[in-house]
């Protein structure tokens, strides 16, 4: 059962903006495991990395339902992009799974997440 749906659109440019701007921009949005995974790439790939999981987390924080802030912090997500590049969901507040897709182009992020739960009681 579909417990949240929660999809964002950011603007890549907006994110390498954030990054040069604030120098601790990377370590508040992305957990250490996902700058691990951040120190891989280079150039724009990077810079996409980045505004991909700044709006999956958005998109899960849609779908919980509270947003980003008092309740619900970048850091209490993390999104590992597997061996073949989908993005998984290895941490979050959520008990129920979690399916998350994202999507490029040369100026934008889509990203969606899906709650569920095996049981529509939950």
């Amino acid at each position: 059962m579909i417990k949240g749906i929660g999809i964002d659109i950011t603007e890549i440019e907006r994110v390498r903006k954030a990054a040069v701007a604030h120098s601790r921009f990377i370590q508040h949005v992305l957990t250490t495991a996902e700058q691990e995974q951040y120190g891989q790439f280079s150039n724009q790939r990077a810079v996409e990395y980045l505004a991909g999981r700044w709006s999956l987390k958005e998109s899960f924080a849609k779908a919980y339902g509270t947003g980003i802030g008092t309740k619900l912090g970048f850091h209490d997500i993390e999104i590992i992009d597997n061996q073949y590049g989908a993005p998984i969901v290895t941490k979050s507040p959520y008990n129920g799974n979690v399916h998350a897709s994202v999507s490029h182009t040369a100026s934008l992020v889509m990203t969606e997440v899906i709650l569920e739960s095996e049981n529509e009681n939950d």
